[in-house]
């Protein structure tokens, strides 16, 4: 009987306290602490809504508290929205009669959609505060975000609600061609250095026209975008070498998520594609980052040189460069992170590249810095001659045993030469086409295995010291006299894209 009076006694215990709705709280008392007194919201452009960022709210005391409100300074003008932990994921400006349990925490989060009008004129910023209750209890955490103007192209909305496409290789794809008229932008066809420019869709660039992007240009696409380069189309990136770290005067693309969260993100945007018989390209001093390709050249006009120099390409989930019989010269290349090959150049072609860092430090193993191939399942004919490539003073280099990779199919031309680079290859192979030292039709005076010393390679920067494998065993023959920073090479040169120099400390 003693047994069953105890579950009778519990029962109802338990009963009484499932039927309890509320909590026996006293009133806040201004003793709240924060996370962070400011809450930086990092950059964003005009009217497009920021990430969201949390501030996390802590009770020290004993008793269960009651917070008669959480508002925005600004009120109901307000461009910041947030949401309270425990009042069911409902976005606002005020919150009232908030309960904080003893010892317990909540978690604010929030987010602002503003424009460049909302911000102070002299520094760009919009400030609001998040108050804590009023009076003599009122505490407050600052909001800061900078807001940055920009020039917006996107496709156009079509009557029936569907968006305005282009086809790139007979897919039709949200997109619009750039227009050198445009009634609101003026010249699309130029992107001067004045404001960033965000693309959404693809840009397309008209048959028979020319984009140019002057020094200092920004671009910033959004998912899923990126330029297309049109039949009979070109393109000119006429950056300058830079004085700084801010890049003032290289092109740069990449995603439009500002925050560093996504600094090195792959796969923010698409590409930059060179459509079949697009000519008279030249790209000087770009940076491009984030994509899911950076440089895709799908058979451009073969009669002409793409002139690629001084160029940058980091964290793309496929290539950096992916090339289908092009005919390239580059200079002063630096490729990073990449998730199946920094240059790929498939399906024949006719390539240079002189004082070129090829490194590929992916995650995976089974990556490679250079892919070369003469074949391409699918097309008619299969095989496709690869006429050259040459690799001059280059660094080929990254984080698996073997960084270099031939497609060789022994029916068509597959002629290439390494002429003074350093390559890692690891792995011992009775293959003829990878016999570095003895094959001297294909390899001379290769450096093999040796480490170049990179300064950072988790932050893309691959200069060199006097300390390295590539330093000074460049051949004066291929000599580029200027870096890719605009210094000048000593002789012998070194090998890769950068002047040696000592680190900064």
């Amino acid at each position: 009987m003693r047994h069953y009076y105890i579950l009778f006694i519990f029962g109802i215990l338990l009963t009484a306290s499932s039927c309890r709705t509320d909590f026996d709280t006293v009133a806040n008392s201004g003793n709240l602490k924060f996370s962070k007194d400011t809450v930086y919201l990092d950059t964003v452009f005009k009217n497009i809504g920021s990430s969201t960022y949390q501030l996390k709210v802590y009770n020290k005391s004993k008793d269960d508290i009651s917070i008669p409100t959480i508002q925005f300074k600004n009120g109901l003008n307000s461009k910041y929205r947030m949401t309270v932990d425990g009042t069911n994921g409902n976005s606002g400006k005020i919150f009232n009669d908030i309960t904080l349990l003893a010892k317990d925490s909540l978690y604010i989060f929030i987010e602002t959609t503003a424009d460049i009008t909302d911000a102070n004129p002299t520094d760009f910023l919009y400030t609001d505060q998040i108050q804590f209750d009023s009076g003599a209890n009122l505490q407050e955490v600052a909001l800061v975000t900078l807001i940055q103007d920009a020039v917006f192209l996107y496709p156009k909305q079509n009557p029936d609600g569907t968006k305005e496409k282009i086809k790139i290789e007979d897919k039709d794809v949200d997109g619009f061609y750039l227009d050198e008229n445009d009634p609101v932008n003026g010249n699309e066809l130029l992107f001067t250095n004045q404001k960033p420019y965000v693309i959404y869709g693809f840009a397309g660039v008209p048959e028979n026209k020319t984009v140019t992007f002057q020094a200092g240009a920004r671009v910033f696409f959004h998912a899923n975008s990126g330029l297309y380069v049109a039949n009979k189309a070109s393109l000119q990136i006429n950056g300058t070498a830079s004085t700084t770290e801010k890049l003032e005067n290289e092109v740069v693309f990449e995603g439009d998520r500002l925050e560093s969260l996504y600094d090195n993100i792959p796969g923010q945007w698409n590409s930059v594609i060179f459509a079949n018989g697009s000519k008279n390209h030249a790209i000087n001093h770009l940076t491009l980052k984030n994509a899911i390709t950076g440089l895709n050249l799908k058979n451009p006009d073969n009669s002409t040189t793409i002139q690629i120099k001084n160029t940058q390409i980091y964290n793309c989930a496929e290539y950096g460069i992916l090339a289908q019989n092009a005919h390239i010269n580059g200079e002063n290349i630096v490729i990073n992170y990449a998730g199946l090959a920094g240059l790929s150049c498939i399906y024949g072609g006719d390539y240079v590249f002189t004082h070129c860092t090829f490194n590929n430090n992916w995650q995976s193993s089974a990556q490679f810095a250079v892919n070369l191939s003469n074949s391409l399942a699918g097309a008619t004919p299969e095989t496709n001659p690869l006429t050259q490539a040459t690799f001059n003073n280059c660094i080929i280099y990254g984080s698996s045993s073997n960084e270099f990779n031939l497609n060789k199919n022994a029916n068509t031309p597959f002629v290439y030469q390494l002429n003074n680079c350093l390559l890692k290859f690891s792995s011992s192979s009775t293959n003829p086409d990878y016999q570095f030292k003895t094959d001297a039709a294909h390899y001379n005076q290769i450096i093999l295995n040796e480490n170049p010393k990179f300064f950072n390679i988790s932050q893309n920067k691959f200069n060199i010291d006097n300390t390295s494998a590539a330093f000074a065993k460049g051949n004066q023959a291929y000599i580029i006299p200027l870096d890719i920073l605009g210094k000048t090479r000593t002789s012998p040169p070194d090998l890769g894209a950068y002047q040696s120099a000592a680190f900064p400390k």
